[in-house]
């Protein structure tokens, strides 16, 4: 039997995840922080499998920062082999579930391994409609808009633009999520308030959810609470009510 659809007239199209909290999940059952990622990557599948029936189109997580790299080189060298293991051992089932992917972030620093891999999948899913699927992966909102800027400012160099082009919506179109709508929402795990870098231009009016749940215990429940919750949110977009 197919599984009832929550209808969710006002709620979020478009939800955005920073999952934090896999190093300290590890770390209180003294485990090393890998084992953490490795739990937090099996928690995005039921995620993702939630998404049709509460409403959600878009759901973007964030899974690497261009600040990570500061972290071990075990750690790093592990998050990046766990990469390259989840998009080998997801990507039949995503296709088949609908699911398309795509990746935002600088790739440059990545190896060619892994980029293929990306773009492999990339390609797989693109005629997939059901959940759009992106991950940040060596992201951060500043170096997204320092790339979009460098960008802008070739086409104006090479007489492609005029600077009197250049307004939001301009810009808007050099960002590596011009084929996202904005998110609507924002959710953070592991008890930090604070936002990390992540889609600084896109999440000027999207509502903010900072939950103390570690990533590896965040269950498709809560998810689906906190998007059923949204749609009693009264988001004015600067306006006020007449």
């Amino acid at each position: 039997m197919a599984k009832d659809t929550i209808t969710l007239p006002e709620g979020p199209r478009h939800v955005a995840v920073i999952m934090d909290g896999n190093g300290r999940w590890a770390q209180q059952r003294g485990k090393p922080r890998l084992f953490g990622h490795h739990a937090g990557a099996k928690r995005v599948r039921e995620i993702v499998e939630a998404c049709p029936d509460i409403g959600v189109k878009y759901l973007t997580i964030f899974a690497f920062s261009t600040e990570n790299w500061r972290r071990t080189q075990t750690e790093v060298a592990g998050l990046m082999g766990l990469f390259r293991r989840y998009i080998q051992r997801e990507a039949r089932d995503l296709l088949r579930r609908g699911v398309r992917v795509r990746f935002i972030g600088d790739r440059m620093k990545l190896d060619d391994k892994l980029v293929q891999l990306m773009d492999d999948l990339e390609l797989l899913t693109a005629d997939n409609d059901r959940v759009h699927l992106t991950i940040a992966l060596n992201y951060g909102g500043r170096d997204e808009v320092t790339r979009a800027a460098q960008r802008l400012a070739v086409e104006i160099e090479q007489g492609r633009l005029s600077h009197n082009d250049v307004d939001a919506e301009t810009l808007g179109r050099f960002l590596d999520t011009r084929f996202l709508p904005d998110p609507d929402l924002v959710i953070r795990t592991s008890g930090e308030a604070r936002i990390s870098n992540f889609l600084l231009w896109q999440s000027a009016y999207a509502e903010y959810e900072f939950i103390d749940t570690l990533w590896p215990d965040f269950t498709d429940k809560e998810f689906t609470r906190i998007v059923t919750n949204f749609a009693a949110r009264d988001r004015r977009f600067g306006a006020v009510k007449a």
